[in-house]
Parts: structure tokens; sequence; C-alpha cells
């Protein structure tokens, strides 16, 4: 049932992602290609703000579906999915672009996000409160479980003890708020980054022989239309799902680490977002995919895959004994990050609908605790559910508000 359900609302959400990331791209000209301003934006800030909110946005894309869930494309949809996955980030980065100027604009103190788009331009106070509760539950039952479950998976030790350290640890930094969460991750995210792309680095110029064959198996699995219902489309919905799994654009998710900033310039914040797409999918997703397919993984068989089974088997096979270390400090790094950046989602949108917040501090602990026990593909099932509604609510309200955006485009463009 929920495969069915989620099949259904991804043959939707893909239409609306291409319309509209064109739609935009071509509106706004082409922000997602303005390097230069890109480049401009990220050193522009003396007081390095734009910096931290970059790693905190990275904290929340670049979790186990930068690891796990590329390799779950990939065993389940062919290297096919990486091709379409390439090209949906570069679509969809205007997408993200957009979702965050407009909430830059309608931002209060230091909370926004669509909530707030959708309440104070859009006047559609129920559909903001709808919006909110799917994120939180979107993280609550999908996110953070499917982060310390991928940990757990790769550890492949005693589940209750890495569960309750796991836990303890989660209470531990979120207790502090968004300040504490913040220090953490500036000081993870660079680190956990040059690791990962020094070991993609390192395979591949140890397997450069392989690289021409595998960029040929993208491409040639991604459009091959033979059989067209049980081969390509598949392998187009796969590879979209864990595009924005991974990357977030569209879903409005990025937009509400950009308001916690001071930055008023809504279109510097939305180059920083546009950069967080590219290393997330263009650098960390693609070193993923590489590490799995200059090894032989087609050769495995698993049974209700998480995804980090394949990469583990890739880990091991290009590094020995060692690649199992270095892959449990990739996971733990990456996992824990995002971890911490869904509780200050859950909290952002808490604030929204005005709702207490210190029984979060409890919550999200126990959902990391429960995410240790759960089947990954029934929390994968859920996070893609969960997430086409957050794109299908984000970017009605972003079509809606095209007029604003353009207006505010024009007139904080001048980076």
């Amino acid at each position: 049932m929920l495969h069915i359900l989620a099949t259904l609302l991804w043959s939707v959400v893909t239409i609306i992602i291409l319309i509209n990331g064109i739609y935009f791209s071509i509106k706004l000209s082409f922000p997602q290609f303005k390097i230069k301003k890109i480049i401009k934006s990220l050193f522009k800030d003396k007081n390095k703000e734009t910096l931290k909110i970059l790693y905190l946005t990275l904290a929340g894309r670049i979790g186990v579906g930068s690891i796990a869930g590329i390799a779950f494309a990939i065993y389940i949809g062919g290297p096919g999915t990486i091709f379409w996955m390439w090209i949906f980030a570069i679509i969809t980065a205007s997408l993200a672009y957009t979702e965050t100027l407009i909430s830059i604009c309608y931002k209060q103190k230091k909370y926004g996000g669509p909530s707030y788009n959708i309440k104070n331009g859009l006047k559609n106070k129920k559909l903001a409160i709808t919006y909110s509760l799917i994120i939180i539950i979107a993280y609550l039952i999908g996110f953070i479980p499917i982060q310390s479950n991928t940990i757990v998976k790769s550890l492949n030790s005693n589940n209750n003890i890495i569960a309750i350290f796991l836990t303890l640890l989660s209470f531990i930094i979120i207790k502090g708020g968004i300040n504490k969460i913040t220090k953490v991750t500036n000081i993870l995210v660079p680190i956990m980054t040059l690791i990962y792309i020094f070991i993609c680095v390192f395979t591949i110029i140890s397997n450069i022989d392989k690289v021409l064959n595998i960029i040929s198996q993208i491409i040639s699995s991604a459009l091959n239309v033979k059989p067209f219902i049980s081969g390509f489309i598949p392998t187009l919905l796969i590879g979209i799902q864990r595009s924005v799994f991974s990357n977030e654009s569209g879903t409005g998710l990025g937009a509400i680490a950009a308001s916690s900033s001071n930055n008023i310039n809504g279109s510097q914040s939305g180059y920083i977002q546009v950069l967080g797409i590219y290393i997330t999918t263009l650098l960390i997703c693609t070193s993923t995919a590489f590490i799995i397919m200059t090894s032989p993984y087609q050769g495995i068989i698993i049974n209700n895959p998480n995804g980090i089974e394949i990469t583990a088997f890739a880990f091991n096979y290009h590094f020995k004994n060692i690649g199992k270390i270095l892959l449990n400090i990739s996971i733990i790094l990456f996992s824990f990050t995002t971890i911490l950046t869904g509780y200050y989602y859950c909290e952002s949108n808490l604030n929204f609908l005005n709702t207490n917040t210190k029984a979060l501090k409890i919550i999200v602990p126990i959902s990391v605790y429960l995410g240790t026990k759960t089947s990954p593909t029934t929390i994968w099932k859920l996070v893609d559910i969960t997430v086409a509604f957050l794109i299908i609510i984000n970017i009605y309200s972003l079509f809606k508000l095209r007029k604003e955006i353009l207006k505010y485009h024009k007139k904080y463009d001048r980076i």
C-alpha cells in the first residue's frame, strides 16, 4: 500500500518539479548557473554568518541520503538513477534559490520558511499549519529515524548500546538549542565533507581505468527506454526521489535554515542554497556513486535493504579492513548532523504553531531510539510519501507567489 501511494505521489511530484524548476529558471534568468554571484555571496559576509548557515543547511542535507540513499537507488533502479539525480539537481537548484528568496522576505525574527510564506503571503493559515505539521511528522517518523537506523546497520554491533548512546548524545546537544547545534555543525560539516571527498578522490585515482565505463553505464542506463514502463520510468522516479531526498530542494527545508540568519538579502541567501545543492548532490552523492560502481556490487543479494549494506561492501572492497572504519566515521558524522538539523526544523515549525518546544527535546531522542528498531524499507517509504506532500504544498505556494518572487529577485539580485 505504501509503495503504491509513494509511486502515485512521485509521478505527480516529478511533473510539478520539472515544470516549476524550468519556469523559475527562465523567469529568474537561471540563478543556478550564476557561479560568480554564488562565490561572491559566500565571501561577502564579513561576520561569516553566511558560512554558518551553509554548514547548518549541509548538515541537514548531507545525511544517509548521500550514502545509503544513493546506494539504495543504484541497487533498485540501476546506474541510470545517478544521471537523473544530476539533471534534477540542476533543475531544482532554481527552486532552492526561489524558496529561500521569498522566505527571507516573509520571515519573522529568526524563523521563516514555507509556513510563513503561505500564512503571510498567501494568507492561507490552514495550509501553512498543514505544511508545518507534515514537516514535524516527516522528521519524527522518517528523516530522523532513518539516520539512527543507518548508523546501527553500519556499525553492525550491539544495537541496544548504540541506540542508547545515540539517544543520550542527541539529547545532550539539542538541549542547548540552535546555538549549540550551530556550533557542532560548524565543526563537523567541514571535517566530514573533506574526509569523504578525499576517500572518493583516492578511489577514483585507484580505479581510473573504470571511470569512463562507469559514466557510459550511467548515461546509457538512464536513456534506456526499452522496456519503457518497467525500465525507464522506475529509474527516472527513483533518481528524482534520491535527488530531492539528498538535497531537499523544492521541499522548503533549506529555506528554514537560511531564515535563521540575520541576512536580509534574500538573493544572497538563495545563492548560498544553490551552492549547498551542488555540494550535496554533484559532489557528495556522486562520490558515493563512484565508490559503489567501481566495486562488483551487482552480485550482492540483500533482503529488506537499507542501502548502507551496498556502500559497506564497496568500502570493504576498496579499503579492506580499514573500509569499515572509514564508512562508520562517515555515516556517524553525516547522520548525526542531520539529526541535529532535523531537531531545529521541528522546533522552527512548532514555534510557527505557537506550541511549546520543550517536549521536543525528549521526543527527538525517542525518535532516534525507535529508528534503530524499525524496518528501513518502511521508513524509506514514509520519507518518500511525506517529502512528496511537502513538495506539492511548497511549490504550489511558490507558484502563487511568483509575482512577489520576481519583484524581490529584481530588488536584491545586485551582488
